[in-house]
């Protein structure tokens, strides 16, 4: 289904990173390449609703074995949808406020913003390297389920209270509580699948591109 038409000048828009803004998962392909055997029973338990974000990457980074440079180089090796800087600097153009809500490792996602010249907001967790502890500042105490490391719902609520629509733009579990409150839902992959059966109204999409064209077609 095609979004609601909107006014950009009093919208705000929010996109996960990994798999929306990155062209794949990148703390699966950390995991698939420097982690220990045992992630992958976690991530099925998070997409299979058993298992919390936040209970989930703690799981996941305790098996990763490589450096901190080895970790980035990989990192940085995963490609960003080619459509995310204009998508950013047009609806900010258009007067949209634009950010990033990622509840994956999160170390690598300002790097990947900074090599792309995109400057946006970011609410994503953070790694301790001299302790090598995952930190969760964008966490929400006051969040009724204490489930994730960055509340996704906490920055679409807010922006709401202001009287903003608000937008998501994801592709997997950890979108589902922001996509089920958002105004507007862009969704694929199984976000898509996972809208389709909860009921969310949402409009697919392939690319940020794609997501661009609804959101500012004249």
């Amino acid at each position: 289904m095609s979004p609601p038409r909107f006014d950009p000048s009093n919208a705000s828009v929010f996109l996960d990173f990994d798999g929306t803004v990155s062209t794949l998962d990148i703390g699966l392909v950390l995991l698939e390449r420097h982690g220990h055997p045992g992630w992958e029973e976690l991530d099925a338990a998070f997409v299979g609703g058993e298992l919390g974000s936040r209970d989930t990457i703690t799981g996941q980074w305790a098996l990763v074995d490589a450096s901190e440079p080895e970790l980035l180089v990989t990192a940085m090796e995963v490609p960003l949808d080619p459509g995310f800087p204009a998508l950013v600097a047009d609806l900010r153009g258009a007067g949209a406020e634009v950010a990033v809500l990622s509840d994956g490792f999160g170390f690598y996602v300002e790097e990947h913003c900074r090599a792309a010249a995109v400057d946006v907001d970011l609410y994503v967790n953070r790694v301790d390297w001299t302790t090598r502890e995952l930190r969760f500042p964008f966490g929400d105490p006051t969040c009724a389920c204490q489930l994730c490391g960055v509340c996704k719902q906490a920055p679409i609520r807010a922006a709401a209270a202001r009287g903003r629509t608000t937008v998501m733009v994801g592709d997997g579990a950890s979108d589902r509580r922001a996509a089920s409150i958002a105004d507007i839902v862009f969704a694929k992959a199984g976000l898509a699948a996972w809208c389709g059966e909860a009921g969310v109204p949402y409009t697919s999409y392939v690319t940020l591109r794609d997501v661009r064209d609804a959101l500012l077609r004249s």
